[in-house]
């Protein structure tokens, strides 16, 4: 009966008040086992199997939060095809005050934003507080919150990053870990910072070959974390503690290991699908995902700001001469068919169907409100099929249709 009990627990962690089976959709190793799995389950009596649950968590236990997959195996996603960034939210290129942040996310929320990504990178645990600050009063089944492991914080009144992106006093520093009590640890902190009782999403975040810290090393990060952090949010999401997980980076080559050898849900890939540039995601990425029905957030589709009109490029300042280039030629473009830029380039990165939400980021309420008003905005279908011949964009790059939802 002690086995049956284990069974019981792993399954109905995965329930949603729904019984659906489909034995004939077994298109992958996980969902064969799930689905075998609820097959034997099926033929108990349910209340045999509801006594076992009770007998397993003990009287008077809190009911098992949502899913992060009901009975048919589909994944967890955000649900809304726009979202917020929270790298503003950690003084990213500039201070930003607690009230200037606060009026951001209440514009953003108040234009119906239900989907916020955060960071303990992010300001080094500030983007994490104000957000949980904001959302703390708000029901928590009415939005959905992503945040981030593999850097730890520890206390350093004095630590300093004068050529980081981060500006203002930070109180403290960071080392990696992607082991499993690393992993632990980590989702336990940023529960404590936002003052939430869990998390929707959980991203491996900047485990990738363009992290300075690592470079050629992020391989070790990575074996490390295939080891430990990867078991360990998969442990995490049967427990109820987090609905999804993933990684978030912005190189693709880190997403494709990861589908290779583990159990993700949702990855987050930043920067590399954009007007500006898409086609190795596009031709190398999408596919691998639409097989194993993964879907992707967009970070970054502005490339941080470059597409708004500022001068940087990928949290940079050093903007490459083409990329210049090519952004006076979608505004050429954009002007003749009387298209905001900002607006194309959102609906551009929502368009694919592997794309599960869209997070610009925002430090004023007015962007944040402009952000949202962007997805609905008509563009003629004359407008993409320019981009397509003067190519701008690839031939086969999805073209936005209804993205008002």
């Amino acid at each position: 009966m002690a086995v049956f009990k284990i069974n019981c627990t792993a399954l109905l962690a995965h329930l949603d008040g729904n019984i659906f089976i489909n034995m004939e959709s077994m298109v992958s190793r996980r969902d064969f086992i799930f689905k075998s799995m609820l097959t034997s389950a099926a033929t108990l009596a349910p209340s045999v199997l509801f006594s076992a649950l009770g007998s397993e968590r003990g009287a008077g236990s809190a009911p098992f939060t949502s899913p992060a997959r009901n009975l048919s195996g589909k994944r967890f996603t955000p649900g809304k095809k726009y979202g917020l960034g929270g790298v503003a939210a950690g003084n990213a290129f500039h201070v930003n005050s607690d009230e200037q942040i606060r009026e951001m996310l209440e514009a953003a929320w108040n234009s119906g934003v239900r989907y916020f990504d955060t960071s303990p990178w992010y300001g080094l645990g500030l983007s994490e507080r104000r957000m949980g600050h904001f959302l703390y009063n708000k029901k928590r089944e009415d939005y959905v919150l992503s945040t981030k492991i593999g850097r730890i914080l520890e206390p350093d009144g004095d630590f300093e990053m004068p050529n980081a992106l981060w500006k203002g006093k930070l109180n403290f520093s960071y080392k990696y870990d992607y082991t499993a009590e690393g992993v632990r640890k980590s989702v336990e902190d940023s529960l404590h910072r936002t003052g939430l009782p869990y998390l929707d999403i959980v991203f491996i975040h900047d485990l990738s070959p363009d992290n300075g810290d690592m470079g050629e090393n992020w391989i070790d990060y990575f074996e490390e974390a295939k080891k430990g952090a990867m078991p360990e949010l998969t442990k995490m999401r049967e427990e109820g503690l987090i609905k999804a997980w993933g990684f978030g980076v912005n190189r693709i080559e880190p997403i494709l290991r990861t589908i290779e050898v583990a159990d993700p849900d949702i990855f987050l890939s930043a920067t590399r699908y954009s007007l500006i540039e898409h086609e190795d995601v596009l031709n190398r990425l999408f596919p691998v995902c639409e097989k194993n029905e993964i879907s992707l957030v967009m970070g970054a589709p502005l490339n941080s700001g470059f597409l708004a009109g500022h001068d940087r490029y990928n949290y940079s300042n050093n903007i490459p001469q083409k990329f210049l280039q090519k952004r006076d030629r979608l505004c050429e473009i954009t002007k003749n068919h009387q298209v905001d830029l900002r607006s194309a380039a959102l609906q551009f990165c929502a368009a694919p169907k592997v794309a599960a939400s869209v997070i610009p980021g925002a430090s004023t309420a007015e962007q944040a409100a402009a952000n949202v008003a962007s997805m609905s905005e008509e563009i003629p279908e004359d407008f993409w099929k320019e981009l397509k011949a003067e190519k701008l964009i690839a031939s086969n790059a999805p073209e936005p249709e209804n993205l008002k939802k």
